[in-house]
């Protein structure tokens, strides 16, 4: 066990002060290096100091927990939270469109919440790493070769000798040229989470993911909302049905949307607002315009020429099937390698590549994830949609059950929405599940686990859920699509 001076060392940002790292010339000799202390990067440190490793986490200071921690999804997530529960938009089917639980929301109530979330979970994470005897180094790294790591710290730069490397560095909002981002008036998903003030309007250009869940927050915190994409239907990942519904939820609560619209430019107005002219003719002025136009790899500054690696034209790094670059010892997870994208499979990523590096074999992540999508309301889904599966001539039906039917959601309000299965017509298997409303996100596993164990609806029409609850929309869906059959 640790004592507590040798707990502090461990807590201590500025870099390894002792413990498993061994000085000789300035120079901290490590099994692993991991660039990066995001879900991905601290669970394939906490991975191999379990194998007993010598591990090292780089990050730079204050930012430990990495872009998912302060500037993705925990922060946005949070937002989400707080802007449901101070507008009380859930209770409004009861009480009426009039009810709030606080009259006039201010930017400060919504970052109180934030900031609180963020400094507990980084507790969280600083205590995980200390616990598993993970070095913590406070700077920025690069490569100087492929078992050479130089950091820059406030107390001058620290060498890290090691046998393998981890690059988890995530990512950043793609800020395109040509556009005058000033973090004000035309800002990034970043810049967003430091407005000084709730605006009165805002335009968001880009409705994948992010936008779609950013206008919907910003829509329920009163704030007139246009969204623009140039694609006709933004997020194409998601069943038809469920996209449609959402989309028809977004034009029912005053959110205008402008799709299959691309943006010719985006500028200052001199009346002191951002301006938006499609290729169209149309224009649209806002006090604010958050620019989501996907994201860039964070891997500028690694210096990745030194070990023979190239990103691709959106910075990031491409990896076989343990996640191993063209680099022999060199990893790289996370956001940094591109699609899904996603905390929960970066999490995965990063304990398969630090078990590969030492020799262990584990099995592959599944092709069927399960997503979920922090609109509101939100969207969870695990599997392929009906297109796809038309598109493969698979066999197929699928049963219903609206959330208007099930007594929790008339208790708990919010009872628009829908739960979709989708199964094999002549196995009655389960092959996917799509859900828009309350509590998605988290519905959607009781399905991933059925589908993963290649049930069949016959056992959710016979297994017993409790009630009232949302869960019991399986049940019904099941019954819906038995009745097709």
């Amino acid at each position: 066990m640790l004592s507590v001076a040798a707990s502090q060392r461990w807590g201590e940002p500025a870099g390894p002060q002792g413990g498993n790292a061994h000085r000789a010339h300035d120079m901290y000799e490590y099994d692993l290096v991991v660039i990066g202390s995001g879900p991905a990067g601290q669970k394939a440190a906490i991975a191999a100091a379990k194998l007993d490793k010598k591990v090292a986490v780089v990050e730079r200071k204050l930012a430990l927990g990495g872009v998912c921690l302060h500037k993705g999804t925990i922060p946005s997530k949070t937002l989400r939270e707080a802007a449901s529960y101070l507008t009380g938009v859930r209770q409004r089917e009861m009480y009426g469109s009039a009810y709030r639980v606080k009259e006039r929301v201010t930017i400060e109530d919504l970052t109180f919440r934030t900031q609180r979330v963020i400094e507990r979970e980084i507790n969280v994470v600083r205590d995980q790493l200390i616990r598993n005897y993970v070095d913590m180094v406070a700077g920025s790294g690069c490569f100087v070769d492929q078992h050479l790591v130089l950091v820059g710290t406030d107390e001058g730069s620290r060498q890290l000798r090691t046998d393998k490397v981890i690059i988890a560095v995530g990512t950043r909002p793609a800020r395109p040229e040509g556009i005058a981002f000033d973090d004000e008036r035309i800002i990034d998903s970043d810049s967003l989470l430091k407005l000084k003030e709730i605006p009165r309007s805002m335009i968001f250009v880009g409705a994948g993911i992010v936008g779609c869940e950013y206008a919907t927050i910003f829509r329920t915190l009163g704030v007139r909302v246009t969204l623009i994409d140039g694609r006709e239907r933004p997020l194409d990942f998601v069943d038809d049905e469920i996209e449609d519904a959402l989309y028809y939820r977004m034009r029912d609560e005053g959110i205008i949307l402008h799709f299959g619209e691309k943006v010719e430019r985006v500028e200052h107005a001199d009346s002191g607002k951002a301006r938006v002219i499609t290729e169209s003719g149309k224009q649209f002025t806002s006090d604010s315009l958050m620019f989501a136009a996907g994201r860039m790899g964070a891997s500028a500054s690694l210096h990745l020429e030194a070990i023979g690696i190239e990103p691709d034209g959106r910075g990031r790094l491409k990896v076989d099937e343990n996640y191993q670059t063209e680099v022999e010892g060199v990893y790289a997870v996370g956001d940094i390698i591109g699609f899904p994208s996603l905390a929960s499979t970066s999490r995965e990523q990063g304990r398969i590549a630090a078990l590969h590096a030492f020799g262990i074999d584990t099995p592959k992540i599944s092709d069927r994830l399960p997503f979920g999508v922090y609109t509101i309301p939100e969207l969870g889904m695990v599997g392929p949609t009906e297109e796809e599966f038309t598109t493969e001539s698979v066999p197929y039906e699928t049963g219903i059950a609206r959330f208007r039917e099930l007594s929790r959601a008339q208790i708990s309000g919010g009872s628009e929405g829908l739960l979709k299965l989708i199964f094999h017509r002549e196995t009655r298997k389960l092959l996917a599940v799509h859900i828009l409303g309350a509590s998605a996100t988290e519905l959607v596993h009781v399905g991933q686990a059925i589908i993963d164990h290649g049930g069949t609806i016959d056992y959710l029409r016979d297994a017993v859920f409790n009630y009232p609850t949302l869960a019991e929309a399986y049940k019904v869906a099941a019954l819906d699509g038995l009745n097709k059959l």
